[in-house]
């Protein structure tokens, strides 16, 4: 009962938090905002028994990339949103369809999983999910291509970003 007491207080804060990203007008607001439905969910993997993953989420996602995010608004001198309805009035009927199928996929992808827990893959089905050892299993057999290939993405959009960077200066 206090647990799930605890998991609904969290719950109304991240989603307060998330609510708080999206309203807020200031970028730097919304950017900690963000680190609060980060914090958020690092304490629901932690009620979760997942401690490792809490530890990431708050190191990596809420500590580096955040700063990260911080730093880019700052340097890029970000200031409020400009107010764009009037540019931008019919661009939604343009996202509809995108949305509509997201939708759909979403509900496809619940209602299939339901359905047919055999088809799960066997680091789901084991009883342990948060700690070291299951997610470096996991992450070097069945998702060793998608592990490469985000790492090789994430090296290109480095290199990338370095050479729009001195592309600016010269």
């Amino acid at each position: 009962m206090m647990e799930q007491a605890f998991f609904l207080i969290l719950a109304a804060f991240a989603v307060g938090a998330a609510l708080s990203v999206i309203i807020q007008r200031s970028p730097i607001y919304s950017a900690f905002s963000l680190i609060g439905v980060m914090a958020c969910l690092a304490a629901v993997y932690i009620m979760l028994k997942a401690q490792f993953l809490g530890a990431i989420q708050i190191i990596v996602y809420a500590g580096a990339i955040m700063v990260l995010f911080v730093f880019v608004i700052m340097l890029l001198n970000v200031r409020k949103e400009e107010n764009t309805l009037d540019k931008h009035r019919y661009l939604w009927l343009l996202a509809l369809p995108f949305a509509a199928t997201l939708i759909v996929e979403v509900l496809y992808t619940i209602l299939k999983v339901t359905s047919d827990f055999t088809s799960l893959p066997e680091m789901a089905k084991r009883p342990v999910i948060g700690d070291s050892q299951s997610i470096g299993y996991g992450l070097f057999t069945s998702y060793l291509m998608p592990f490469e290939l985000t790492s090789i993405l994430i090296l290109l959009a480095i290199v990338g970003s370095v050479i729009l960077a001195r592309r600016e200066k010269e």
